[in-house]
């Protein structure tokens, strides 16, 4: 058998681990049922008694039994004074009876006491004591069915248990003695602002709208004060409990989505409340009615053939500590009762659906605390009648910035110093650049490095960039790669010193940081992500009028025109790059604006004609319209008012033919036209004679120029993917080339001349249909067996002479 004391330890170990989830009034109720069980447990005892009733059997008789009364035995004269002062009918015969044998057997007396307390003591004054032990467990059940429900046992068995971890966390000790400490500092700062003059006005307007700009969090990350260092500092968390911490933020996470959107926990609390309320109407009406049915004397018809005697007057033993017993029982269902309505009153007044955290907002400082909503709102209820300071400690685990902040100790820890250094590389600027991929957060200890020169942050979350940011004295590239970044306001105004090169690519406009606009001293800024509004389709990117020493400027997007704000830095821009998604750039107005531009690169823009606004660029250099739809470039003629244009690069377009008019761009030094669909070159076009790179691949032809002998400043010429059969022999009067590239032709011979090429380092001729190799292609001084590209079995027909001059090379 089991135990008492197992039943005993049982429920005090449920009370003890729920017992945040009962308010006061449960608590009082549990009291109160205590006392109920008590009185029922005392008159359940009482009833174990053997002597129940005492019947005597009475000397007065009457044809009319009922006329007896066992409260009122008196002679014949009282009882019938009585009778009519009772207005009872005088008809009725009372007499006593004499000569009657009195000497009954005790086993006649115990007949009679059961018969009597069987059929005449009313149930409610038998049944009593057991009645009160039967509601009272019903209340008990009641108060704790919802504790035992499947539907929501393991809900709240989880909850309470995340709520313990969550109070006894030390991540939420340490959490919340920074934020005082923060709201002690921002007190003392804002004392301090009050006390001092109010003379610069303005320029504390002009730091407010600043500090507007940031977009930073309430909650700031404490590294610029405290600088913690996991090996030394005994206020940080150490790496298991940063980890335990961690696990702990996601199973808050998942509880709530669990839980959120479901109100059964809410609702079996009102059905158990609302049983409760109905048993104490119910009792409350029963038992005033049935209470006066205690009697003392009982008045019992007894057959008398059976003992000689028909009335027998009973005295009920209990019957006067039964009457007390219900009434005291009915003073405490009364309380129990009112408790229950009261419950009732809280649970249908109050908005239990949303639990705001206003007051722990106000009291943390944490802002960005969620407000939880259902089934979570209700319990945080309960828990905030227990004890608010529950729901303030589990505040921390929804915070935000408290989560992003324990992430970043635990980056801490993964990322040393000496992790971070060994990913250290030299970029495409010859930068020394730090390439972060894909973390929860940003390590502080990235700048503890202070020879990084450019950081590279890719698809990072929870950004802050601190002021220990100003450690880093070489930094001067920053790349955000779909990374939103807050900054901090000393970190803003150390960049606003430093930074020379920002590149930002982002998902939606609304994710370009305003404190972009403030960096004066911005020489590139490369922007990959859409600038147009889904509704109106118009650029969306703020004035630029601040970013003074901004000198290139990149656009990756799918803009239709041309940002006006772009003049406000067409003074000192030098370099414009537009890359677009395919959506065609129509407006180029602004462009007749840049009269300092020195590059310009219009690419993907759905252009069919080269835009007019482009020839009134005197100080143009470099023009790049690849990978659009020109089909002709009649207008070229034009770009001759663009005295300094050196190169030109229309690969990867619809061309089919180049006009004569083209000779008329003397400065001409670079000419891409690759990737179209020409038939044949002009002989006009090798009168630009400054060209030095010539670039006609993936196109059409089937013949070359015999002017080509002209461009003797050419030093790159490819011509491979077309379908040349025959080379002119004044190609090999270029003597300074030094790149050749034939390859993927239809040529069946290479001229002996190739010798000619004295600077020709390398050649590409494979995919041809030659046959053989001249023996004097080992004559060119320059060229090496790695510079060639040939088929395999031409290379094997030269003599091995010739092999051993290009090794030897």
């Amino acid at each position: 058998m089991i135990p008492v004391g197992e039943f005993r330890n049982l429920g005090s170990e449920q009370n003890s681990k729920f017992r945040v989830l009962k308010p006061w009034w449960d608590v009082f109720s549990e009291y109160l049922c205590m006392a109920m069980l008590m009185i029922g447990v005392f008159g359940c005892t009482l009833q174990l008694t053997q002597d129940k009733i005492a019947c005597l059997p009475s000397h007065f008789t009457s044809p009319t039994p009922g006329a007896i009364d066992c409260n009122h035995i008196r002679t014949y004269k009282e009882n019938e004074t009585l009778q009519h002062a009772l207005a009872k009918p005088v008809n009725a015969v009372i007499l006593e009876v004499f000569g009657r044998k009195n000497n009954l057997d005790i086993h006649q007396y115990v007949f009679v006491n059961h018969y009597c307390y069987e059929r005449f003591v009313h149930w409610y004054a038998k049944f009593f004591p057991y009645l009160v032990v039967i509601h009272t467990m019903i209340f008990m059940v009641a108060s704790s069915f919802w504790f035992k429900f499947p539907g929501t046992s393991s809900k709240i068995d989880l909850f309470v248990t995340i709520l313990a971890k969550c109070f006894d966390s030390p991540w939420t000790t340490r959490a919340l003695s920074e934020v005082s400490e923060e709201r002690g500092e921002e007190k003392l700062v804002n004392w301090r602002r009050n006390t001092m003059s109010k003379d610069p006005s303005d320029r504390r307007g002009d730091d407010e709208e600043t500090v507007g700009l940031l977009r930073s969090s309430s909650v700031k990350s404490s590294s610029e004060k405290k600088n913690p260092e996991p090996q030394s500092a005994p206020s940080v968390l150490d790496k298991k409990e940063g980890e335990q911490a961690k696990a702990l933020f996601e199973k808050v996470k998942k509880f709530r989505t669990h839980v959120e959107e479901a109100d059964l926990l809410h609702l079996m609390y009102v059905l158990q409340t609302s049983l409760k309320v109905f048993k104490f109407l119910l009792i409350t009406i029963y038992t005033a009615v049935l209470v006066p049915n205690i009697e003392i004397v009982v008045r019992c018809y007894v057959p008398p053939e059976l003992t000689g005697f028909d009335i027998y007057c009973c005295n009920h033993n209990k019957a006067n500590l039964f009457s007390k017993l219900a009434y005291c029982y009915v003073c405490f269902v009364g309380v129990y009762g009112l408790l229950c309505i009261y419950t009732l009153y809280w649970l249908f007044h109050r908005p239990l659906k949303e639990y705001s955290f206003e007051q722990v907002r106000l009291e943390t400082g944490i802002n960005d605390i969620p407000d939880v909503n259902n089934d979570f709102a209700f319990l945080l209820h309960l828990v905030d009648q227990y004890d608010a300071l529950y729901s303030k400690r589990f505040a921390v685990f929804l915070s935000e910035v408290s989560e992003s902040h324990l992430y970043q100790l635990n980056l801490n820890y993964e990322w040393t110093e000496k992790k971070l250094r060994a990913r250290l590389a030299r970029n495409t600027s010859n930068r020394l650049e730090l390439h972060l991929l894909m973390l929860p957060g940003l390590p502080d200890t990235v700048f503890d490095i202070p020879e990084v020169e450019s950081l590279k942050l890719e698809q990072v979350k929870n950004i802050t960039i601190p002021a220990s940011v100003a450690k880093l004295d070489s930094l001067q590239e920053l790349s955000l790669i779909y990374c939103p970044a807050k900054l901090q306001l000393p970190a803003l105004n150390h960049l606003k010193e430093n930074l020379k090169v920002l590149r930002l690519a982002f998902e939606s406009s609304e994710e370009v940081p305003l404190w972009m606009y403030t960096l004066h001293c911005l020489e590139e800024l490369h922007l990959n992500g859409p600038l147009t509004n889904e509704v109106s389709k118009s650029t969306t990117l703020e004035s630029l009028r601040d970013l003074r020493a901004l000198r290139v400027l990149t656009l990756r997007s799918n803009i239709t025109k041309i940002p006006p704000s772009v003049v406000d830095v067409a003074l000192q821009l030098q370099r414009l790059s537009i890359y677009n998604e395919d959506v065609k750039l129509q407006a180029f107005s602004s462009l007749k604006k840049l009269t300092n531009i020195v590059s310009l690169e219009l690419v993907g823009c759905e252009l069919e004609r080269i835009p007019s606004a482009v020839f009134s660029l005197s100080n143009l250099q470099d023009l790049d319209l690849r990978e659009n739809k020109l089909t002709t470039v009649e207008e070229i003629l034009s770009l001759q008012h663009c005295r300094r244009l050196v190169t030109l690069r229309l690969w990867h377009n619809k061309i089919t033919y180049i006009p004569d008019h083209i000779s008329k761009l003397h400065s001409l030094e670079t000419l891409d036209v690759s990737w179209n669909k020409l038939h044949k070159l002009p002989s006009r076009l090798c009168y630009c004679t400054k060209l030095r790179h010539l670039d006609v691949s993936h196109n059409r032809l089937t013949s070359l120029p015999l002017e080509v002998g002209i461009l003797q400043s050419l030093q790159f010429f490819s011509a491979a993917f077309n379908s040349l059969e025959t080379l002119p022999e004044e190609l090999f009067s270029c003597k300074r080339l030094r790149t050749l590239a034939l390859g993927n032709n239809c040529l069946t011979f290479l001229s002996s001349r190739v010798a000619n090429l004295a600077q020709l380092v390398r050649l590409e001729i494979k995919g041809n249909r030659l046959e053989s190799l001249p023996v004097e292609i080992g004559d060119c001084p320059l060229l090496t067996l790695s510079g060639l590209l040939v088929d395999d079995n031409l290379l094997d027909l030269l003599p091995s002479v010739v092999q051993s001059s290009l090794t030897s090379s």
